[in-house]
Protein backbone atom coordinates (compact mmCIF):
# COMPACT_ATOMS: atom_id res chain seq x y z
CA UNK A 1 0.00 0.00 0.00
CA UNK A 2 2.79 2.40 0.88
CA UNK A 3 4.59 1.71 -2.41
CA UNK A 4 1.49 2.22 -4.54
CA UNK A 5 0.59 5.35 -2.59
CA UNK A 6 4.06 6.82 -3.11
CA UNK A 7 3.93 6.07 -6.85
CA UNK A 8 0.54 7.72 -7.34
CA UNK A 9 1.16 10.53 -4.85
CA UNK A 10 3.82 12.33 -6.86
CA UNK A 11 2.09 15.17 -8.82
CA UNK A 12 3.96 14.49 -12.07
CA UNK A 13 3.22 10.78 -11.94
CA UNK A 14 -0.41 11.47 -11.01
CA UNK A 15 -0.76 13.71 -14.07
CA UNK A 16 0.70 11.03 -16.34
CA UNK A 17 -1.59 8.35 -14.93
CA UNK A 18 -4.59 10.63 -15.36
CA UNK A 19 -3.64 11.20 -19.01
CA UNK A 20 -3.62 7.43 -19.55
CA UNK A 21 -7.14 7.14 -18.12
CA UNK A 22 -8.29 7.94 -21.64
CA UNK A 23 -7.36 4.40 -22.64
CA UNK A 24 -4.77 5.41 -25.24
CA UNK A 25 -1.11 4.44 -25.23
CA UNK A 26 1.10 7.56 -25.12
CA UNK A 27 4.77 8.20 -25.76
CA UNK A 28 7.15 9.49 -23.07
CA UNK A 29 7.21 12.85 -24.86
CA UNK A 30 3.42 13.14 -24.76
CA UNK A 31 3.32 12.11 -21.10
CA UNK A 32 6.06 14.60 -20.24
CA UNK A 33 3.91 17.35 -21.77
CA UNK A 34 0.89 16.26 -19.71
CA UNK A 35 3.01 16.31 -16.55
CA UNK A 36 4.76 19.59 -17.36
CA UNK A 37 8.23 18.09 -16.90
CA UNK A 38 11.27 17.33 -19.05
CA UNK A 39 11.53 14.12 -21.07
CA UNK A 40 14.47 12.94 -18.95
CA UNK A 41 12.48 13.39 -15.72
CA UNK A 42 9.45 11.72 -17.29
CA UNK A 43 11.52 8.68 -18.27
CA UNK A 44 12.59 8.25 -14.65
CA UNK A 45 8.98 8.47 -13.43
CA UNK A 46 7.77 6.04 -16.09
CA UNK A 47 10.40 3.49 -15.11
CA UNK A 48 9.17 3.62 -11.51
CA UNK A 49 5.51 3.28 -12.54
CA UNK A 50 6.33 0.32 -14.77
CA UNK A 51 8.38 -1.38 -12.04
CA UNK A 52 5.47 -0.85 -9.65
CA UNK A 53 3.08 -2.68 -11.98
CA UNK A 54 0.95 0.36 -12.82
CA UNK A 55 2.10 0.77 -16.44
CA UNK A 56 2.99 -1.48 -19.30
CA UNK A 57 5.32 -0.57 -22.15
CA UNK A 58 5.03 -1.45 -25.82
CA UNK A 59 7.62 -0.77 -28.52
CA UNK A 60 6.74 -0.06 -32.12
CA UNK A 61 9.74 0.61 -34.30
CA UNK A 62 11.88 3.16 -32.53
CA UNK A 63 8.97 4.48 -30.47
CA UNK A 64 7.89 3.44 -26.99
CA UNK A 65 4.31 3.67 -25.80
CA UNK A 66 2.96 3.43 -22.27
CA UNK A 67 -0.52 2.40 -21.11
CA UNK A 68 -2.17 1.42 -17.84
CA UNK A 69 -1.17 -2.14 -16.99
CA UNK A 70 -4.72 -3.48 -16.54
CA UNK A 71 -8.34 -2.64 -15.75
CA UNK A 72 -7.69 -2.69 -12.00
CA UNK A 73 -5.33 0.27 -12.29
CA UNK A 74 -8.02 2.35 -14.02
CA UNK A 75 -10.63 1.34 -11.45
CA UNK A 76 -8.31 2.30 -8.61
CA UNK A 77 -7.53 5.70 -10.14
CA UNK A 78 -11.21 6.48 -10.80
CA UNK A 79 -12.03 5.59 -7.18
CA UNK A 80 -9.25 7.84 -5.90
CA UNK A 81 -10.55 10.69 -8.07
CA UNK A 82 -13.99 10.19 -6.58
CA UNK A 83 -12.61 10.18 -3.04
CA UNK A 84 -10.62 13.36 -3.72
CA UNK A 85 -13.63 15.09 -5.32
CA UNK A 86 -15.84 14.18 -2.34
CA UNK A 87 -13.35 15.97 -0.09
CA UNK A 88 -13.27 19.06 -2.30
CA UNK A 89 -9.74 18.28 -3.46
CA UNK A 90 -10.09 19.25 -7.11
CA UNK A 91 -7.10 20.16 -9.29
CA UNK A 92 -8.64 23.30 -10.75
CA UNK A 93 -11.83 25.24 -11.01
CA UNK A 94 -14.36 23.78 -13.45
CA UNK A 95 -13.68 24.97 -17.00
CA UNK A 96 -15.75 24.99 -20.18
CA UNK A 97 -15.28 21.25 -20.70
CA UNK A 98 -16.25 20.27 -17.17
CA UNK A 99 -20.01 19.83 -17.89
CA UNK A 100 -19.15 17.67 -20.92
CA UNK A 101 -16.78 15.52 -18.83
CA UNK A 102 -19.47 15.05 -16.22
CA UNK A 103 -22.04 14.11 -18.85
CA UNK A 104 -20.08 11.42 -20.72
CA UNK A 105 -16.40 10.54 -20.78
CA UNK A 106 -14.17 7.54 -21.28
CA UNK A 107 -12.86 5.86 -18.13
CA UNK A 108 -9.95 3.77 -19.41
CA UNK A 109 -12.13 1.64 -21.74
CA UNK A 110 -15.76 2.16 -20.71
CA UNK A 111 -18.36 4.92 -20.44
CA UNK A 112 -18.39 7.11 -17.33
CA UNK A 113 -20.13 10.24 -16.14
CA UNK A 114 -23.88 10.81 -15.96
CA UNK A 115 -24.50 8.62 -19.01
CA UNK A 116 -22.31 5.83 -17.63
CA UNK A 117 -24.28 5.79 -14.37
CA UNK A 118 -27.57 5.96 -16.28
CA UNK A 119 -26.52 2.96 -18.38
CA UNK A 120 -25.97 0.80 -15.30
CA UNK A 121 -29.05 2.08 -13.46
CA UNK A 122 -31.25 1.30 -16.45
CA UNK A 123 -29.92 -2.25 -16.85
CA UNK A 124 -30.43 -2.89 -13.13
CA UNK A 125 -33.96 -1.43 -13.17
CA UNK A 126 -34.86 -3.67 -16.13
CA UNK A 127 -33.44 -6.67 -14.23
CA UNK A 128 -30.88 -7.29 -16.92
CA UNK A 129 -28.11 -6.94 -14.37
CA UNK A 130 -28.41 -8.22 -10.81
CA UNK A 131 -26.61 -6.44 -7.98
CA UNK A 132 -25.37 -8.26 -4.89
CA UNK A 133 -23.35 -5.85 -2.75
CA UNK A 134 -20.60 -4.65 -5.09
CA UNK A 135 -20.97 -7.66 -7.39
CA UNK A 136 -22.81 -7.51 -10.70
CA UNK A 137 -24.16 -10.40 -12.76
CA UNK A 138 -25.75 -10.39 -16.21
CA UNK A 139 -29.15 -12.12 -16.18
CA UNK A 140 -30.57 -14.27 -18.98
CA UNK A 141 -32.71 -11.31 -20.03
CA UNK A 142 -29.60 -9.15 -20.08
CA UNK A 143 -27.73 -11.66 -22.22
CA UNK A 144 -30.55 -11.72 -24.78
CA UNK A 145 -30.64 -7.91 -24.72
CA UNK A 146 -26.96 -7.39 -25.48
CA UNK A 147 -26.95 -10.09 -28.15
CA UNK A 148 -29.88 -8.30 -29.82
CA UNK A 149 -27.70 -5.19 -29.86
CA UNK A 150 -25.04 -7.14 -31.74
CA UNK A 151 -22.59 -7.83 -28.90
CA UNK A 152 -20.83 -11.22 -29.02
CA UNK A 153 -21.67 -12.69 -25.60
CA UNK A 154 -19.54 -15.88 -26.00
CA UNK A 155 -16.53 -13.62 -26.68
CA UNK A 156 -17.19 -11.78 -23.42
CA UNK A 157 -17.29 -15.13 -21.60
CA UNK A 158 -13.89 -16.10 -22.98
CA UNK A 159 -12.28 -12.97 -21.61
CA UNK A 160 -10.31 -13.33 -18.38
CA UNK A 161 -11.88 -10.11 -17.15
CA UNK A 162 -15.27 -9.98 -15.40
CA UNK A 163 -18.18 -9.38 -17.76
CA UNK A 164 -19.74 -6.84 -15.39
CA UNK A 165 -18.18 -4.91 -12.56
CA UNK A 166 -18.78 -1.64 -10.78
CA UNK A 167 -16.49 1.37 -11.04
CA UNK A 168 -17.03 4.31 -8.69
CA UNK A 169 -17.67 7.40 -10.81
CA UNK A 170 -15.65 10.40 -9.58
CA UNK A 171 -18.15 13.01 -10.76
CA UNK A 172 -21.42 11.23 -9.95
CA UNK A 173 -20.12 9.55 -6.75
CA UNK A 174 -22.05 6.44 -7.79
CA UNK A 175 -21.14 3.33 -9.75
CA UNK A 176 -21.03 3.01 -13.51
CA UNK A 177 -20.57 -0.16 -15.56
CA UNK A 178 -17.05 -1.47 -16.19
CA UNK A 179 -15.80 -4.91 -17.22
CA UNK A 180 -15.79 -6.43 -20.69
CA UNK A 181 -19.48 -5.55 -21.16
CA UNK A 182 -18.88 -1.89 -20.33
CA UNK A 183 -16.07 -1.83 -22.90
CA UNK A 184 -18.20 -3.61 -25.53
CA UNK A 185 -21.10 -1.18 -25.09
CA UNK A 186 -18.90 1.90 -25.49
CA UNK A 187 -17.33 0.36 -28.59
CA UNK A 188 -20.85 -0.31 -29.92
CA UNK A 189 -21.89 3.32 -29.42
CA UNK A 190 -18.81 4.53 -31.29
CA UNK A 191 -19.00 1.93 -34.08
CA UNK A 192 -22.67 2.79 -34.66
CA UNK A 193 -21.76 6.44 -35.08
CA UNK A 194 -23.77 7.41 -32.00
CA UNK A 195 -20.79 8.89 -30.21
CA UNK A 196 -17.18 9.84 -30.72
CA UNK A 197 -14.29 10.80 -28.55
CA UNK A 198 -13.35 14.47 -28.52
CA UNK A 199 -9.77 15.04 -29.67
CA UNK A 200 -7.18 15.34 -26.89
CA UNK A 201 -9.86 14.84 -24.25
CA UNK A 202 -11.68 12.13 -22.33
CA UNK A 203 -15.03 13.64 -23.36
CA UNK A 204 -17.40 11.35 -25.27
CA UNK A 205 -19.70 13.41 -27.52
CA UNK A 206 -23.02 11.87 -28.56
CA UNK A 207 -24.61 12.91 -31.85
CA UNK A 208 -28.26 13.99 -31.80
CA UNK A 209 -29.22 10.63 -33.31
CA UNK A 210 -26.98 8.76 -30.90
CA UNK A 211 -28.26 10.59 -27.85
CA UNK A 212 -31.86 9.85 -28.83
CA UNK A 213 -31.05 6.16 -29.36
CA UNK A 214 -29.09 5.96 -26.09
CA UNK A 215 -31.87 7.54 -24.01
CA UNK A 216 -34.49 5.27 -25.60
CA UNK A 217 -32.39 2.14 -25.05
CA UNK A 218 -31.53 3.01 -21.45
CA UNK A 219 -34.53 4.79 -19.90
CA UNK A 220 -34.81 5.59 -16.20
Amino acid sequence: MALIGSLIGDPARANMLTALMGGQALTPTELAAHAGITLQTASSHLAKLEAGGLLTQRKQGRYRYYALAEDEVGLMLESLMGFAASRGLTRHRPGPKDPALRKARICYNHLAGDYGVRLLDSLVADRQIEVTGEDLALTDAGRHRIEALGIDYPALQKSRRPICRTCLDWSERRSHLAGSLGEALLRLFIDNGWAKREKDSRVICFTDRGEKAFLELFPL
